[in-house]
């Protein structure tokens, strides 16, 4: 009660001042001057607005929050659902490049070409397709990883304020998924899932190998893409009587093949790409536009950031495939493999201990 009375007599006061304000002014209305006059009443206003939210502990920007937090809320929950449209579309575009190189693709490889590029096509091929169906199901199927719930000793760097729970170093909260994410990436809607600690490997093996096979179409099926390009043009043109609904239907095919793997190898080869760049620089999306903020910070003092979990180029892909011995490089990354990712998301090896951790 004393809270509630305590507002209503600070808002009394307010409109008090404004009233006062305006009985003066009244004869100057009748002068003209509405242009100040107007500016002063809406500072009063202002005023008035800001002693009904405002205190030490928010600001403007905690009121844009509050009243923009319906519309974070639906996009969301709109990413979320768009999650599973985006799962099923990879599983069917998929689906429908290797039924179409089942179906007019390996006819033509056998039957035209010699054995042993025929045996390569084909050992190359199941091997890039194993590689892309294992991992995209693992990075969609496994957790990313999160701090526990349970009241334990943990080392944190920070609270996070949805979770009110303590936050281990390198963790984000996801804001779609609504919890915090060990070693967090990115929220990806293609896997309908948060890329972090536990599957961040699982997900950059997807685009890497999802990259080398729409590569691989793409420039092995390119005489077939011509060959069928140009039968399409002619059949169009003056359908000859020796083609059959069948052969164009073929021909339809392989040249939908070819141009939707070069488009997804273009696309997809930007995002391996610039994935790649930040494995090598041991650093996560996230991480990235933090580390550029805390560069900037450390330069106008006249220091140099260094990443603390950069521990080498080649390290920090060792550290990311989970490479401890040269047979991995085979068994582990060249071959589909479940291992769990060294250490548990959240105790981290830092390359330094300082006490500004992050300049020298």
């Amino acid at each position: 009660m004393r809270t509630g009375g305590s507002w209503r007599c600070q808002l009394s006061r307010t409109m008090r001042l404004v009233l006062r304000w305006c009985r003066p002014h009244r004869a100057a209305r009748r002068g003209g001057r509405c242009g100040g006059r107007v500016s002063q009443l809406w500072s009063y206003t202002k005023v008035m607005l800001k002693s009904l939210y405002y205190n030490s502990l928010t600001d403007s920007d905690t009121l844009f929050d509050c009243i923009f937090e319906p519309i974070y809320w639906i996009v969301d929950n709109i990413t979320r659902w768009f999650g599973v449209v985006f799962v099923s579309l990879v599983v069917l575009l998929t689906s429908s490049v290797v039924i179409i190189i089942y179906l007019f693709v390996i006819p033509i490889i056998l039957s035209t070409y010699p054995v042993i590029l025929s045996c390569w096509h084909l050992g190359c091929g199941h091997w890039l397709l194993l590689m892309v169906v294992f991992h995209y199901y693992k990075a969609t199927t496994t957790a990313a990883g999160h701090p526990p719930k349970e009241k334990v000793h943990m080392p944190a760097v920070s609270m996070c304020k949805r979770c009110i729970t303590p936050k281990p170093a390198r963790t984000h909260h996801c804001s779609i998924c609504s919890t915090c994410v060990l070693k967090m990436d990115h929220h990806c809607p293609w896997l309908n899932n948060c890329v972090g600690h536990f599957n961040h490997r699982y997900f950059y093996s997807f685009c890497l190998y999802m990259t080398l096979g729409c590569v691989y179409c793409s420039i092995s099926s390119w005489n077939l893409f011509v060959k069928a390009y140009d039968a399409v043009e002619r059949y169009y043109q003056t359908p000859p009587p020796e083609f059959t609904s069948m052969d164009t239907t073929g021909h339809k095919c392989i040249i939908f093949l070819w141009v939707l793997t070069s488009s997804v190898a273009v696309a997809l080869g930007g995002l391996t790409l610039w994935h790649t760049v930040l494995i090598t620089r041991g650093e996560t999306s996230v991480e990235r536009h933090i580390n550029k903020k805390e560069s900037r910070r450390l330069r106008e003092s006249g220091k140099i950031f260094r990443n603390p979990y950069h521990h080498g180029r080649l390290n920090n892909w060792k550290l990311l495939f989970g490479v401890e011995k040269r047979s991995h490089w085979l068994t582990r990354v060249l071959l589909p493999s479940a291992h769990l990712p060294k250490g548990d998301g959240i105790v981290w090896d830092c390359i330094f201990t300082r006490r500004d951790p992050m300049a020298i």
